[in-house]
């Protein structure tokens, strides 16, 4: 199961007790928001591609949609997102859950610099109805990231 999945990730750091179970769904940017109670653009959204090099994940932040044209300059391709068939047995979580925590090991991760923005972001655990509070920091170490990448719009001031 996914969000067990995730809860052996973030226990390696003593934060699994940290994940936040919501009776509701929060399989999308609008409902974590509604779920956890904040802006929609704190939601630390986990989108699923095919590069040439493999499968990757780009955490984004929740009111951010990815720039083709930075997408393809950095890593060499069109933006391919996985089919919803795709995602649970490439990435290691269903859709609706998809996570930077506790993916198969074939994974790569990113962290879209519209993250930045925010002291502390939501990230969902493995399920469509979870997610964890975490700051940036801890972003990075507990997604095991490979690079900061600049990939998204809709954030910056025009």
């Amino acid at each position: 199961m996914s969000l067990e999945k995730a809860r052996e990730r973030l226990k390696k750091f003593d934060a699994d007790n940290r994940i936040i179970e919501f009776d509701v769904s929060s399989a999308t940017v609008e409902l974590a928001a509604e779920a956890v109670g904040c802006e929609p653009a704190r939601i630390a959204k986990t989108l699923s591609f095919r590069t040439n090099d493999g499968v990757i994940l780009i955490v984004a932040a929740g009111d951010t949609k990815i720039d083709n044209p930075k997408y393809k300059a950095r890593f060499g391709c069109k933006a391919r997102m996985l089919a919803f068939e795709e995602v649970e047995p490439e990435i290691g979580h269903m859709v609706g859950g998809v996570c930077p925590f506790g993916v198969n090991a074939n994974v790569t991760v990113y962290l879209d610099e519209s993250l930045r923005r925010f002291e502390t972001v939501f990230p969902a655990c493995g399920s469509a109805n979870s997610a964890i509070e975490v700051t940036i920091p801890e972003l990075e170490k507990f997604s095991g990231f490979k690079a900061w990448v600049d990939v998204c719009k809709g954030w910056r001031a025009e």
